[in-house]
């Protein structure tokens, strides 16, 4: 079998709901970061063969194959093709999966794997709940309906559940929220994410250009304490999580290149991983945010090594309990995970976020001349992506 090389990671920086990034339409925005991915190599934009793009909310500014419009509105020709993806939070991670998979079959030598998610243009459940307002029914049939004993599919519900059975408290949860923001602000300030980060000209929601270029993730609190956080006002009473230990609504959009050895030799680069493993599992859809535990349990075992092989984990913090559960679970060592702070700081752009965790990942590896570096994310449906990276 063949092998697929990721040899350029870049991402924008999240915008807060509302904010710096507003005013981009989110085909546009995603088309500039697919334009910078291929500057990073100085690829020709005719050999790429496909793109395959993560976006959850695909409805208005993002629908009709959001993938293909990027393409029409980048660089690249009109002969690229490209089809958009929905596996939930994991939607850009699964693109790469898909592209990996497009690469070491042989069938293809260059493809572009990426996300884009505008949560203040689409807002967060609107392919949902916009249709059943107008009377087009539920995604929940009468049969799973049945089977899960009436049971709601909440990540909200989920997140409450998963602190719950793995006796995680507040207290932990609000230390976790602050520890993402300061690994954030140390990155930040240390210049860890230029090398990632594609800086597009800042454009508020009104359309207006401020003048000046969005370089620093926007959710970023530089001025975070544990009071600070812990007086954020609980999302259900009785509850555990805040608003502070949740990830943050956000706008982005990221891109992997991912080539086999034939597209090395055209590009004449170095790589920057080899894909070592990839996976997907479903899970239980009620807690729904457990998943990434199993997954990550399957996939160390499939390629026989243990948790303490891995140098860098990143873990989607789609809330605080979710890493907290997985790093407890598998014994992991919580200084490896999430270094450069995560969407607690950074935010969660849902279908970004998959090739947003790989950029910062694949970059964090290089940085510290760590060998292997595993992603996961929970996703809704109760499903997890697991991707295992080699640093060369």
């Amino acid at each position: 079998m063949n092998e697929a090389y990721i040899v350029a990671a870049v991402r924008t920086a999240g915008g807060r709901r509302n904010g710096r990034l507003s005013g981009w339409h989110p085909v546009d925005m995603v088309a500039q970061v697919i334009n910078a991915l291929i500057d990073r190599v100085n690829a020709d934009p005719a050999q790429v063969e496909d793109v395959f793009m993560g976006c959850v909310s695909q409805i208005g500014e993002q629908s009709t194959n959001v993938a293909r419009n990027a393409v029409l509105a980048s660089k690249l020709p009109e002969s690229v093709p490209g089809t958009s993806i929905d596996r939930q939070c994991g939607s850009s991670q699964q693109a790469v999966h898909f592209g990996a998979q497009a690469v070491m079959s042989g069938v293809m030598d260059m493809v572009i794997a990426a996300g884009v998610e505008s949560m203040s243009r689409v807002p967060m459940f609107t392919p949902s709940s916009l249709p059943q307002k107008h009377g087009m029914g539920t995604y929940i049939s009468s049969t799973i309906s049945t089977r899960y004993n009436g049971a709601a599919f909440s990540q909200f519900a989920g997140a409450e559940l998963l602190a719950k059975k793995h006796g995680i408290t507040k207290e932990h949860m609000d230390a976790f929220a602050l520890q993402s923001h300061q690994r954030a602000i140390v990155a930040t300030r240390n210049g860890l994410f230029e090398s990632e980060i594609v800086s597009l000209p800042a454009r508020l929601a009104d359309g207006s250009e401020p003048g000046d270029l969005h370089t620093i993730d926007e959710g970023i609190r530089f001025d975070a304490s544990l009071q600070s956080i812990a007086e954020v006002k609980l999302l259900e009473k009785g509850g555990l999580i805040s608003a502070a230990t949740a990830s943050q609504i956000a706008d982005g959009a990221s891109a992997v290149l991912i080539v086999s050895e034939a597209g090395l030799k055209t590009l004449g680069v170095k790589p920057l991983a080899r894909i070592h493993h990839m996976s997907v599992l479903g899970g239980d859809p009620v807690i729904m945010l457990e998943t990434p535990i199993q997954a990550t349990e399957r996939a160390l075992a499939r390629v026989g090594m243990n948790i303490d092989d891995i140098d860098l984990y990143e873990v989607n913090e789609a809330f605080a309990s979710v890493p907290i559960a997985w790093v407890q679970a598998l014994g992991a060592d919580p200084a490896r995970l999430n270094v450069n702070g995560g969407a607690i700081a950074l935010g969660h752009p849902l279908g970004a976020s998959g090739t947003r965790l790989m950029t910062t990942l694949v970059h964090a590896l290089e940085q510290r001349g760590a060998r292997f570096g595993l992603q996961t994310m929970c996703e809704g449906g109760g499903m997890a992506n697991v991707t295992l990276l080699e640093r060369l």
